[in-house]
């Protein structure tokens, strides 16, 4: 006789049961030398919720509860946390046989971008990269980059007027650098840049690329944790296609003056079989990667020289200095010249100042095998294959008040010695850091673009002070708090904008 068949309330409690078993009692059996591990109170999301909702002051918590190295239960997850940035090269220079960034890296860019890619090598695919963002390409594209910059501020009709201009200092900063990285790396309407009728076209067209650019960023945080409402997965689905259609490889082969990054990223999703529709869908990933940072990065800089009436003299004073005897100072040559932007040490103090109390990435690692990972301290821990390790230098270095004092604090020189040059030791429990400031990353996965995205935000902001008079609508408005759903993935955003006047200086 068969038996009778289980009522489904109690299979599903049985499951319910034992994945719960799974989930709190496989620590049980505790390995040699683990980090302490916090499971939270909740069953199977553990602290997920509290680690979405604002991972600086969850992971701050935890810090001062465990110290710097811990594991916290995260969704059914085991998360280990390192906090302490003497150790860090044990981490960023392992082999990625122990720990890998490339399974990560593809759940991202699934739940993110719906993109699965054949043979997707992460590594591979950065160092075949790198040559086109970095030495003998970086000039091309530096001076590509002040070109469009010159077009969207400056050729703009709508900003040529002496009369004053109200806009958002984030909306402005943002949209004005996707556009212009957009049409540096991706192309222009044409291959006659001095055309005005063209020169129009290509910011009427990166004008629509950021529309649905900045709609798909609103999407993004969400989608990667799998917190999308049925009403948000299908608005974002809805984005990307549009954003499929406007980047589809047949509209690409028609721009003029591509970069050779792209050009060599196509011929490489070619390469390894990817078909055209794909190759739109990475190429919408690409846009994202590069032009995700900048613009916000922009933004806090500006903010903080326009709240620091002495940290804007002295960016200025720099400037003029650099540029003196000149009615014009940011000609096509001088504004591409690689000494010149890389003269302005005042200017790299206050951007670096702002990259510390803004950057907050995860860098994180899936553990392949069970391994030791031995700190700086000496001091060695065991971590279990199947979990992720993850860094977080926004906390320790950039904001440890061991390393910096007051870090909750923008000092404009604070990167700088007396004699004006750059200031680069920093100190914590008495030994000198290597990684003092970390808004780039570190080790194999050290973000290849940081040399063309520094040279692009330096011109903005050049750029914008020299032909610009600006002020904040309402000079005492504090400055504005984080949108924490952003810890972990680059350049802080604001939780809401801020107001500026603005108008074009007389000649």
């Amino acid at each position: 006789m068969p038996l009778p068949a289980i009522p489904t309330a109690l299979a599903a409690a049985s499951v319910g049961a034992f994945l719960i078993y799974m989930v709190f009692f496989r620590r049980a059996k505790r390995f040699p030398n683990e980090p302490p591990v916090d499971m939270g109170m909740i069953p199977w999301l553990g602290h997920a919720l509290a680690f979405g909702k604002d991972a600086a002051t969850f992971l701050t918590k935890m810090k001062a509860k465990h110290g710097d190295i811990f594991t916290v239960h995260v969704a059914g997850k085991y998360v280990t946390v390192l906090l302490d940035p003497h150790s860090y090269d044990a981490v960023v220079w392992e082999s990625c046989g122990k720990l890998d960034f490339n399974e990560y890296a593809k759940i991202l860019m699934k739940r993110m971008f719906a993109v699965q890619l054949p043979n997707y090598d992460p590594a591979t695919e950065k160092a075949m990269m790198k040559v086109h963002l970095q030495n003998k390409n970086l000039p091309a594209l530096t001076k590509s980059m002040f070109s469009n910059l010159k077009n969207i501020l400056i050729e703009d009709p709508e900003r040529k007027h002496s009369t004053w201009k109200e806009e958002g200092l984030f909306q402005l900063s943002y949209s004005v650098m996707v556009r212009a990285g957009f049409l540096t790396l991706f192309g222009n309407d044409s291959a006659d840049c001095n055309d005005p009728k063209l020169r129009a076209q290509d910011r009427q067209f990166s004008a629509d690329i950021y529309k649905h650019f900045q709609q798909l960023d609103q999407f993004l945080m969400k989608a990667a944790r799998a917190m999308l409402s049925a009403e948000e997965t299908n608005d974002l689905d809805s984005v990307r296609k549009s954003l499929w259609g406007l980047l589809s490889i047949n509209k690409l082969n028609l721009t003029a003056n591509r970069s050779s990054w792209l050009e060599t990223y196509l011929k490489h999703l070619e390469s390894v079989g990817v078909e055209e529709d794909l190759q739109a869908k990475a190429v919408v990933v690409q846009l994202w990667a590069t032009q995700g940072n900048a613009g916000p990065a922009c933004f806090w800089l500006l903010l903080f020289l326009l709240k620091n009436p002495k940290a804007m003299a002295a960016v200025e004073k720099e400037l003029q200095e650099i540029f003196k005897n000149k009615a014009r100072p940011l000609d096509e040559k001088e504004a591409t010249c690689q000494e010149v932007l890389d003269s302005a040490h005042v200017f790299d103090s206050v951007f670096y100042e702002t990259l510390r109390l803004t950057a907050a990435p995860f860098i994180t690692r899936e553990v392949l095998k069970d391994m030791p990972l031995r700190l700086a301290n000496e001091k060695e821990y065991t971590l279990r294959k199947g979990d992720r390790l993850c860094l977080f230098p926004y906390l320790s270095p950039q904001m440890d008040p061991e390393i910096y004092e007051d870090p909750e604090k923008f000092e404009y020189d604070r990167f700088l010695k007396a004699d004006g040059s750059k200031k680069t030791e920093f100190f914590k429990g008495g030994k000198k850091l290597k990684h003092y400031n970390m808004p780039w990353g570190a080790g194999s996965n050290e973000c290849i673009g940081r040399f063309f995205a520094i040279n692009s935000i330096k011109q903005f902001v050049f750029i914008l002070l020299t032909y610009f008079e600006l002020e904040l609508k309402a000079p005492r408005q504090k400055i504005p708090s984080f949108d924490n759903s952003r810890y972990g993935f680059g350049i802080m955003q604001p939780a809401y904008d801020i107001t500026i006047r603005y108008r074009a200086k007389h000649s």
